[in-house]
């Protein structure tokens, strides 16, 4: 249905002044999906629904929200109608009711899968995509996630200072080759591609999640457990594992997120709890073999 309405929309289109996206009325959106927003560029809409309710351990590392459990739907306007793009976070026994509740209101899957290995509990990633009035989508999204678990909102938003930061985060912005923030106790860092990533005649931003994903917990002041995801070519797939895996850095998982992008793109996700500043150097090895967009150094 999704790549339908983008082909129709893309011959309606063919030969005639690119038309301006019509901005939604964002504060009916966000009623509708009954939390706020985070704005970013340009002009996407994210709403955060981090898993705050599950206790979820990797090798005895307590897994905190912003490191890996952090579902996400991110809304931007695209001609007449919105694009929404996200990912939700759900154990087993949430998948099926959220699912059919997702599929009752036009909202496609374009991936199931895991990001972890070894979690305790199991955890299942579900991406997905909508198109078409933003109210509707939101309606949707907001009676499907309330078949689990998700918490509402917080009412006052928890610390994202470094103050308290028990990593060198300087240290390993320089390494990486770009700098990131530190949100609920996790150092995150995004890494764009260098080339535009269209569906259609959508281009997808970055933000919407198309950045490499590279985040870091502590574990004391040295050590931390990292995890995230590459966005990668078919040609930098196998590069990018060799780079990690010298380094001490696990794959954990290799799939897609997304249906009909070009050019086609793989997530690679990965493990690892050791040293922060030696994980640093692998990460910074495998994105010199991707097409990253990053500051000059």
């Amino acid at each position: 249905m999704i790549a339908r309405a983008f082909r129709s929309l893309a011959l309606c289109l063919a030969g005639a002044p690119a038309l301006a996206a019509q901005v939604p009325d964002w504060k009916a959106v966000e009623t509708a999906m009954g939390r706020p927003a985070v704005t970013q560029p340009p002009d996407v809409h994210r709403f955060n629904f981090p898993r705050s309710d599950l206790d979820v351990t990797v090798g005895g590392v307590k897994i905190k929200p912003a490191l890996a459990l952090g579902g996400w739907v991110a809304f931007m306007a695209h001609g007449s109608a919105t694009v929404a793009m996200g990912d939700l976070v759900l154990t087993g026994n949430e998948l099926a009711p959220v699912l059919r509740r997702l599929q009752q209101g036009g909202i496609e899957q374009s991936a199931i899968h895991h990001h972890l290995v070894g979690e305790s509990p199991r955890v299942i990633y579900v991406h997905v995509h909508g198109h078409g009035d933003p109210v509707q989508l939101a309606t949707t999204i907001r009676a499907a996630v309330a078949l689990s678990g998700a918490p509402p909102p917080a009412s006052v938003p928890g610390p994202t200072g470094t103050d308290a930061f028990a990593l060198d985060t300087a240290g390993i912005a320089r390494t990486i080759g770009t700098s990131g923030r530190v949100n609920g106790g996790v150092y995150q860092i995004s890494v764009p591609r260098a080339e535009s990533i269209r569906e259609g005649d959508f281009e997808i931003p970055p933000s919407m999640g198309l950045g490499t994903a590279i985040n870091f917990q502590p574990t004391d002041s040295v050590r931390a457990a990292i995890t995230g995801d590459f966005v990668l070519l078919r040609s930098e797939v196998n590069p990018v594992i060799r780079a990690l895996t010298e380094n001490g850095i696990e794959p954990t998982s290799l799939h897609n997120h997304l249906l009909e992008e070009s050019p086609r793109l793989f997530f690679l996700h990965f493990w690892a709890h050791a040293d922060a500043a030696k994980l640093a150097r692998g990460l910074r090895a495998a994105l010199d073999r991707t097409n990253s967009r990053r500051p000059a150094q």
